[in-house]
This record gives structure tokens, C-alpha cells and sequence, in this order.
């Protein structure tokens, strides 16, 4: 401090025309100072253990008031930070007690903390590593405070092995120019040295060339010694006063006499000074490392600094391929309680334990994590879901009847089939249109059915795809207009059968003037045109639309069409069920007709196949999810209409192919039956 102020004297730049002067008290006792000062050196021991992902420590301190503070400092800001949890804290007794101290080195070996921070003097961590020693506790990585960190008494041989690798906190070195210079002509009589109670540089010149400036009395033991001149020089004798060359606790005064001086400086020039709250530099520190070298002997080397910042805060400065590691490994040691969760996992506190020790949690389905040590784990959006590994959000798979999956395909080509089946049977049913097993079933009827069912097998390929508002709009009302005008067909061929058989008997020749061609067209048109208009007002009331549903499958949007108003779509199912059961009905009731005039019991066949199948439709339709709901309503088509196809049309074009010699008039009217053509 005099060599700073000296030098600001003699400095002309700064504080013109003022000279500075000093007045010197011992106040390192006063635990507010070391207690400020401890607060930064716990500041800089969590940027450490922040850098290498230490959060679970072991801390020992001395059993004083500096010792207990930097225990409450710990605990208080080494969660806050996020540094991570003191695994255990203990006090080191001021006594040495060797129980006390057997019992805490037990509490470090069962620790699974394997970094040690201890605060205390090096004459307390002696005894303490006495124990250590004895019960061999190794493996762990120590971290030493100001205190001790350069503590030549702790670099032995027998303790290395387990010392070896120590990070330690140092204050800050540095260089002055001109010190040694200044120190060397320090002298007894020098002006500033000869006030009136400053015997300081006496006491020290006393010491160092071991004489006395008065003489002392007779008595006392060293009554011998020669008396000093003040000439004595000091290049002459071995001391550590002029050793200039680790500069630590010496380079930090320096610095806040400089720091004082230019602050002053700036006031008496009117420029604004900035202080901390408590009116002290930014602390800077250096990170130290035991090297152990091969010959057995310890290194104390600098690798890093750690340093306060006004607007960033504490930063931390390592070079870490100059470290030396105490581990076969030769790598920093994992220190943690609990390992860091994964992405895809939540954090989970365990029980009655500190915040560093947890559980990881896998996220639930439909809920992810994408960082690591999440506490929490986020909800995908409503079209997303979780993937495998839960730390990424991706579309939900769709689903529908598609062209591309195998139960698509065998359901297209299957009403492909149909659809050719019922061409062919047009195309010979035309080419042998002129025959008696084509008139004598009312040819006109028969060319309407067949194109009827070529609709219903065409109508089944709408319900196949992705579900678009035209195709749910257009699937419903094709099939219904198209099975109607199916069943109408049927339905006035087995009328025109009843009325044939009825005009054949005496006095019933009036009957078929109600079942001429006009009125068979009629009937088919009207009974179509009600299932047309049913659809209309269903389409315009409450109109099928596609939907996305959720609720079959947490990670899948199924596609489907809804039908709007259930109402309409029953109406439009009954009033196909209606005609179907009438045509059956009446089919049945011209059953036991001579065989050769009628197609009855073909009728009565393919309405009971007809019946059957959408009978079972209800039931499967209704607990059927998803694409297997059209799966099943596309079934009911084919089956229906494959049953109508091969049912009516199936015998007699094996008759006019295969057996062409029963395609005669002769053998269709049969013996005492009516010519009249059906």
C-alpha cells in the first residue's frame, strides 16, 4: 500500500495537486470483511462446479464464524443457481477431536458425492486427511479454498495420492513493477518510517538482522544481541520479505489503492463514479491445480481465472488440457446424485430428498420432452402426436379406406367384378334379346336391372378413398337411389308374375290392363323418385360431411364420413328394407306358380339373400370403427348385389348359353299355360 500511494504521489497525471496518505488498522478480524470476501469465493467454487456438471457435493468448513457463513452461503445459493445440492456439511472440529473426524471421513466414504470442498486452515485438514489416509478413502476430487490452496504442508508424498488433482480457489497474482526496488531501500530512518508510533519497519529490521535499536534490559534472555545501525543490508540476508515473485494477497491491495485513487480522481473531475453496494473492486480470482509429477513431487499450477463481471457476472476461464486428474481415467470424475433426465423423460423428486436427487419419468403418450431435465412434460397439438422416443412431436397417422391397402384393393376389384359381370350379362342378354327366355321375362325390366346393379356395384368404389364433402355427399344417395331402383324393378317383375297368373284364370283378363309397359316404367319411376326426394331433403337438411376422428385411436386421425342426421340415413335404409320385404312377400306368395312361367322362386331366393345381408349389416355397421364402418357398408353393397345378380340372372343365362334347346316358347309356356308374355 505506501508503494502504491508513493507511486500516485509521483504520478503527475493523476490526482494533480493532491497527495494521498494513509493510516494503517488491523480490522482482518472483523468478521463482516472476511465474510464479504467469502461470499465471492463461493461464487467462484459454483462457477466451477457448474463448469464440470458437479451438482452434488460434499462441503466441509472450520468451525468458526467465517466457516459457518460460508456453509449458510452454500446452502442458500448453490440450489438457487442451479449448480446443484450438498450431498452432506459438516463442521471440522477446532479441537481435532479424532472421533469426530473418523466419523466424518466415514460420512465421505458412504457419500456418493465424489467432490469434497473444504473451507478451513491447513492445520485443521491435516488431522483430517490423517483419517482419510487411514481408512484409504479415495476416488474423490478435492476442492480447496484460499485458505489452503497453496499449502506447501498438505504437498507430501503420502498425501499426493489421494490430494493429487485439488482445484483450488487463490487470490488473484500479479505483477508490480518497481516493488522489489522499493522494498530494498526501505530503511529504519527513512522519513516516512521515523513518525512517532510507527515502529513497524523497526520490528521488521529487529527480526531480520536479529539486534535491537535500544538496549534491553540486563534480564532479558536475548540481552546479548548487538545493537542495529539502520546501515544493515538487506541483499545481504535470506528473507522473504523481498521475494516479489507470487504476489497475491500484496497485488489485490495495489489494486484497490489504484482503484481508489482513479475513482477520486473522477469525482474531483465532476465525472460520475460507479460502486457495488458495497463499495468493493469486482473480485478476480485464480483457479489452481496439484500437479502430482512422476518423481513424487506436487506442482501448484495456475489453470484459469475466475472473474466478476458488471454485466454478465461471474465468468470462468479454464484451460483444461493443462488439469491433472486424479483418476485412472484421467478425465473430471461424475459427481451427481441422480443422472441428468434424457429428452423424453421428465424429472420426478424423489421423496424426503433434495432437489438434486430425482426419478426419471418417461412421458405419458401424447406428451413429449425435448429437453433435457424437463419438469415437465408438454401435450402434443391436437393433429400431432408423440413419437417413440417422446422428445418430438409428428403428425398423427391417418386412416381410411384406401385404394392402396390390400382390403381396398380386394374390395375395388371385387366391385370391378361385379361391374363387368352385370356387362356381360347385359351383352348377352341383348344379343339374345329376340329369344323367349329374354321376352318371356320382360326384356325391358331385365335391361333396367341389370343397369341398376351395375350402379350399386359402381357406387361402392365412392366409399373408397379419402373422405372428400362430394363423396360423402354423393356415396349415400347413389347407393339409395340405386338399390331402389333395383328392388322396384324386382318389385314390379313379381307384380307382373302375380297379375299374369291372376288374368289366366276365368275372369281376370281385366287384371293386366293395370300392368302394361307404361305402367311398370311408372311404378319404377315413382318408387324411385320418393327414395330421390328422400335424399334431397336429407342432403340439404343435414348433409353427410367428412370428419376427423380422434377418439378410436390416440396417435391416428381417422377419416370418415358422418351421415348428418342419423333420421335421414335410417329413412333411406328402411325405405329400401320396405320394398325389398314387399317384393320377398309377394314372391313368396307366387311360389307354388307352375315353374316355367315365373321367376318367383328366383325372386323369393335372391330377396331372402338380399334381406339376410343387410339385416346383418345393422348390428356390424354400428360397432364398427373408422374405415371398417365403410369396409362393412361396402360388403352389404356387393354381397346384396352379387346375390340379386347371380340369383336372377345366373339360370337363365345358363339356359340361353348352355342349354339353348330349353329357350323355346314351347318349353317356357309349358303344357295349359297362358301365351300371354310376361
Amino acid at each position: 500500500m505506501a508503494f502504491a500511494i508513493d507511486e500516485i504521489n509521483r504520478n503527475s497525471k493523476l490526482l494533480t495537486n493532491v497527495t494521498l496518505g494513509y493510516s494503517l488498522y488491523d480490522n482482518c478480524a472483523k468478521p463482516a470483511v472476511a465474510f464479504r470476501g467469502g461470499i465471492s469465493l463461493v461464487h467462484a467454487m459454483i462457477q466451477i462446479l457448474k463448469h464440470f456438471g458437479w451438482t452434488w457435493a460434499g462441503l466441509l468448513v472450520s468451525d468458526d464464524d467465517y466457516g459457518l457463513h460460508v456453509m449458510r452461503s452454500f446452502q442458500s445459493e448453490l440450489i438457487p443457481s442451479g449448480a446443484g445440492c450438498l450431498a452432506y456439511s459438516e463442521v471440522l472440529p477446532l479441537n481435532n477431536d479424532p472421533t469426530e473426524l473418523r466419523r466424518i471421513v466415514d460420512v465421505m466414504r458412504k457419500s456418493t458425492a465424489h467432490v469434497i470442498i473444504v473451507f478451513s486452515h491447513e492445520s485443521h485438514i491435516l488431522q483430517l486427511m490423517k483419517q482419510v489416509v487411514k481408512q484409504n478413502v479415495t476416488g474423490l476430487q478435492w476442492m480447496a479454498s484460499e485458505a489452503w490452496t497453496a499449502s506447501a504442508v498438505l504437498q507430501t508424498p503420502n498425501l499426493m495420492p489421494y490430494l493429487g488433482g485439488t482445484l483450488g480457489i487463490a487470490i488473484r497474482r500479479g505483477e508490480i513493477p518497481g516493488l522489489r526496488d522499493f522494498l530494498s531501500r526501505i530503511r529504519p530512518d527513512s522519513d516516512h518510517n521515523s513518525s512517532s508510533g510507527n515502529n513497524l519497519v523497526k520490528q521488521f529490521w529487529e527480526h531480520t538482522f536479529q539486534c535491537r535499536f535500544a538496549p534491553p534490559p540486563a534480564e532479558w534472555m536475548d540481552a546479548d544481541r548487538a545493537l542495529c545501525t539502520g546501515k544493515e543490508d538487506l541483499g545481504n540476508v535470506e528473507t522473504g520479505f523481498l521475494d516479489v515473485s507470487d504476489l497475491r494477497p500484496e497485488y489485490n491491495v495495489y489494486k484497490a489503492v489504484y482503484a481508489l485513487a482513479y475513482a477520486l480522481h473522477d469525482m474531483l473531475q465532476c465525472v460520475p463514479v460507479s460502486f457495488d453496494e458495497n463499495g468493493d473492486a469486482l473480485p478476480i480470482y485464480d483457479v489452481m491445480n496439484w500437479l502430482w509429477l512422476p518423481d513424487g513431487r506436487a506442482k501448484v499450477q495456475n489453470v484459469g481465472v475466475v472473474k466478476e463481471s458488471a454485466s454478465t457476472g461471474e465468468e470462468l476461464t479454464l484451460d483444461e488440457n493443462k488439469i491433472f486428474w486424479n483418476f485412472e481415467s484421467k478425465q473430471p470424475p461424475r459427481s451427481v446424485c441422480s443422472e441428468s433426465c434424457p429428452p423424453g423423460t421428465r424429472m420426478a423428486r424423489k421423496k424426503g430428498e433434495p432437489v438434486c436427487c430425482f426419478d426419471c419419468i418417461p412421458c405419458s403418450e401424447g406428451k413429449i420432452s425435448n429437453e433435457t431435465d424437463s419438469m415437465e412434460c408438454i401435450s402434443c397439438p391436437e393433429d400431432f402426436w408423440s413419437n417413440i422416443q417422446q422428445n418430438k412431436c409428428v403428425p398423427k397417422t391417418t386412416e381410411f379406406l384406401s385404394y392402396h391397402e390390400p382390403l381396398g384393393i380386394c374390395l375395388t376389384i371385387t366391385s370391378l367384378l361385379g361391374t363387368f359381370i352385370c356387362s356381360v350379362f347385359l351383352v348377352i342378354f341383348i344379343h339374345h334379346r329376340s329369344t323367349p327366355m329374354v321376352r318371356a321375362n320382360n326384356s325391358e325390366l331385365s335391361f333396367l336391372l341389370l343397369l341398376s346393379l351395375k350402379l350399386c356395384f359402381l357406387c361402392s368404389l365412392l366409399f373408397i378413398g379419402r373422405p372428400q364433402l362430394w363423396t360423402c355427399q354423393l356415396r349415400h344417395a347413389a347407393f339409395g337411389i340405386s338399390f331402389v331402383l333395383c328392388v322396384s324393378c324386382i318389385l314390379v317383375k313379381t307384380m307382373v308374375v302375380l297379375a299374369v297368373f291372376a288374368a289366366s284364370k276365368p275372369g281376370g283378363g281385366a287384371t293386366l290392363k293395370w300392368f302394361g309397359a307404361a305402367q311398370q316404367r311408372g311404378t319404377v319411376l315413382v318408387l324411385t323418385s320418393i327414395q330421390a326426394a328422400i335424399c334431397t331433403a336429407w342432403l340439404v337438411s343435414s348433409s353427410p360431411a367428412p370428419h376427423k376422428n380422434m377418439k378410436y385411436h390416440n396417435d391416428k386421425i381417422v377419416y370418415e364420413c358422418v351421415v348428418g342426421s342419423i333420421v335421414g340415413f335410417a329413412v333411406l335404409l328402411g325405405y329400401i328394407g320396405l320394398l325389398a320385404f314387399l317384393s320377398f312377400l309377394m314372391a313368396f306368395l307366387a311360389r307354388n306358380l307352375p315353374d316355367n312361367f315365373n321367376e318367383a322362386k328366383l325372386i323369393t331366393f335372391s330377396m331372402l339373400i338380399f334381406c339376410a345381408v343387410w339385416m346383418a349389416f345393422v348390428p356390424a355397421y354400428v360397432n364398427s370403427p373408422g374405415k371398417y364402418a365403410d369396409a362393412v357398408e361396402l360388403f352389404a353393397i356387393l354381397a346384396s348385389s352379387f346375390g340379386l345378380l347371380v340369383a336372377l340372372f345366373g339360370p337363365k343365362c345358363y339356359i340361353i348359353l348352355l342349354r339353348p334347346e330349353r329357350n323355346t316358347k314351347k318349353a317356357i309356356m309349358g303344357r295349359g299355360a297362358t301365351k300371354t308374355e310376361m
